[in-house]
């Protein structure tokens, strides 16, 4: 009887490992579809009189077509978001002069594509691509923010500073002690990534780390994408959000600039 009992409870674990897997699968299938870039971004990735776009297969390059600065931004998408959903950021940016390497995860970072050196050494090794930058700004979105984080912590020589926008990283480990200026951006309204977590996470950021609230904003508006669940809805457009995302970015890359 025992073991009858110990082989019911057996069958009924492997059949719950298998449904978790299962629905984990389809969560990570649905969100592929539901935070895909619009038409709107997509237009972004292409060329034109003030921008060059260059895909580079594991990222995209945002080159100034005049007055290239001495400062570059590396910018990493939110988990699952299409990359390119964050193509209208960095076009701005560059249009005022400073490029942008907007880097590609693997699978979008689901199933471990955002963890390990990969991500980090795809952005280093882009870098050396672009002439007449000397210094650069790691950034990211939501659990991007966590990779520019990571980027900081172990390439500490290469980056001159930290813009993390919409996220509650870092979380794992403290960077309180690096010497390079941080800016952080979130919205009021954001409830992915709330305004508690993210004065949580200041603890292990610089005690001077400038912080940019968006009254109004909520993470789904940080990029051009599909509303994401457990998010509130913003008060304030995305136009207007992006306007005050793009406001804090230049001011963080103008202020590490010696040709601005």
């Amino acid at each position: 009887m025992a073991e009858k009992r110990r082989g019911i409870w057996g069958t009924i674990h492997w059949i719950w490992i298998r449904v978790g897997a299962l629905a984990g699968i389809v969560f990570v299938s649905w969100s592929l579809l539901a935070y895909r870039a619009t038409s709107e971004a997509r237009e972004a990735l292409k060329s034109d009189d003030r921008v060059e776009v260059t895909d580079r297969s594991d990222h995209w390059l945002f080159a100034p077509r005049q007055g290239t600065a001495d400062v570059g931004l590396i910018f990493y998408a939110g988990a699952l978001v299409d990359p390119a959903a964050y193509a209208p950021l960095a076009h701005a940016v560059a249009s005022r002069g400073y490029p942008v390497l907007l880097i590609r995860l693997p699978r979008r970072g689901a199933f471990g594509g955002a963890d390990g050196a990969l991500p980090l050494t795809r952005a280093i090794d882009a870098t050396l691509g672009v002439p007449g930058v000397k210094r650069w700004v790691a950034s990211g979105h939501s659990r991007g923010g966590k990779i520019a984080s990571e980027l900081v912590r172990t390439r500490a020589g290469s980056l001159a500073g930290l813009v993390l926008i919409g996220t509650s990283h870092p979380r794992d480990f403290s960077l309180a002690n690096i010497p390079i200026p941080v800016t952080r951006v979130f919205g009021s309204r954001d409830t992915v990534a709330d305004e508690e977590k993210v004065r949580d996470a200041r603890r292990n950021l610089p005690p001077d780390t400038h912080d940019v609230r968006i009254d109004g904003g909520n993470h789904s508006q940080f990029g051009y994408y599909g509303f994401q669940p457990g998010d509130w809805p913003a008060t304030i457009t995305r136009e207007e959000q992006q306007r005050l995302t793009l406001d804090a970015v230049l001011s963080a890359l103008g202020s590490l600039s010696s040709t601005r």
